[in-house]
């Protein structure tokens, strides 16, 4: 590419932040437009759901460079402005007031929306989602005053949520359909380690249990389960999942895998889509991972930063194959947690706990049918996740006994 040349970036999301960043940092000098839905500066979601939930930071904390860094960087930012239409023969970008943006390479890094649930009394005063730095703000603010919370899920955020309900002092109960906490992604096992760690705090978890509707007179006053319980409640957290912003790519004729096939725009490990010259990044992208061997997409914030970067050398030229490792942490209490790898739906495996969860402090490690390291996690034990990436990352075949044995070091189970 050369200096006359313009990057468009539709998201100023984290993964298009850092798409901007890294092509600066890359020497590229041409142009660069950075195209947003939302008011505010790009932010990190991360501590919406932990330190701004708890009161300790505000939202602006959450702000990756203020907005004389983009002046600096010659970064042109268009925020309040929705990108409606790609035209990938022409090579535009039609935004909301109708004015067209053209591009020589275009990043597609529109991220995902929170899954709403379709329920009599959905909008009432008093059911919060969580996702902007405005919905986390405004949920903070609700918590001050103490209020009896339902959490509608017991997956990541809503556990989050539950957490920094629960220190700010609410009443806090969990609503959620499977059997225990987190049990699609930590399986029924480790999900109950979860859920033991809640129910120490004072939590009622209500498990196999679906939501029915709200009920109250424009505002909130409680929570109808399965069986037709209400529950009283002054406040909800939905916290049912996410869905990534692939319609705009689908209209441009982009190739967009379906929801049976785990949703996302597709790309290859270069992260380069269907049409030349346009890429993906983000929460909204399902890549052909070199390293796992299968696609995948990854909804958490270290994906953000490795495809965003990723994406903005693989434009200007660079031999770029995505093999990150997928990466997150949670805050919950006085738990701190990091999570490698990846255990696609449907897998089987078995999982090996290394150290006594009732500590505080322990791994759990899941292992494919040949023992080789799918995925781990370490719990209050700082300094594991290096080893557990190794694990991962060279395929070994484990001996879980010895993998279960914390006098023996990582590299040598």
């Amino acid at each position: 590419m050369t200096d006359s040349e313009r990057i468009v970036i539709i998201g100023a999301s984290l993964a298009g932040a850092q798409a901007a960043k890294t092509l600066r940092e890359e020497g590229w000098t041409g142009q660069v437009v950075l195209i947003g839905e939302e008011t505010e500066l790009p932010y990190e979601r991360p501590p919406l759901s932990k330190a701004v939930l708890l009161g300790k930071d505000e939202p602006v904390s959450a702000q990756l460079h203020d907005r004389a860094w983009y002046d600096e960087n010659n970064i042109e930012l268009r925020l309040g402005a929705k990108a409606t239409a790609i035209d990938t023969a022409a090579s535009t970008v039609t935004l909301d007031d109708g004015s067209e943006v053209g591009y020589d390479k275009l990043l597609i890094a529109t991220g995902s929306r929170v899954r709403k649930l379709d329920v009599p009394g959905g909008d009432l005063q008093g059911i919060h989602y969580l996702r902007t730095a405005a919905q986390s703000q405004a949920l903070t603010d609700a918590y001050a005053a103490k209020p009896r919370v339902v959490v509608v899920g017991a997956g990541w955020i809503g556990l989050e949520a539950a957490s920094a309900a629960r220190e700010r002092g609410c009443e806090v109960t969990v609503v959620e359909p499977q059997s225990t906490a987190l049990a699609s992604v930590m399986g029924e096992q480790v999900g109950e380690l979860y859920a033991d760690l809640h129910r120490q705090h004072g939590v009622d978890l209500r498990f196999n249990s679906g939501v029915e509707g709200f009920e109250g007179d424009g505002k909130l006053t409680g929570v109808r389960v399965s069986g037709g319980d209400v529950l009283p409640a002054d406040l909800v957290v939905v916290g049912v999942g996410v869905q990534p912003n692939t319609e705009l790519a689908e209209a441009a004729g982009i190739d967009v895998a379906s929801r049976e096939d785990g949703s996302g725009i597709r790309t290859g490990a270069d992260l380069q889509t269907s049409v030349p010259g346009v890429y993906a990044a983000g929460d909204v992208v399902r890549w052909d991972h070199p390293l796992l061997g299968h696609s995948i997409r990854v909804e958490h914030w270290q994906n953000a930063k490795d495809s965003g970067a990723a994406a903005a050398k693989a434009m200007i030229g660079q031999d770029v194959s995505q093999d990150a490792i997928p990466y997150f942490f949670t805050d919950q209490y006085d738990l701190g947690m990091e999570y490698a790898g990846d255990v696609p739906r449907g897998t089987s495996y078995q999982v090996v706990l290394r150290g006594d969860p009732a500590s505080g402090a322990y791994l759990a490690f899941w292992l494919a049918d040949d023992n080789h390291v799918l995925a781990g996690m370490h719990v209050n034990t700082w300094g594991a996740i290096d080893g557990v990436r190794d694990l991962i990352r060279t395929k070994k075949q484990v001996d879980p006994a010895r993998l279960a044995d914390s006098s023996i070091e990582l590299p040598e189970v």
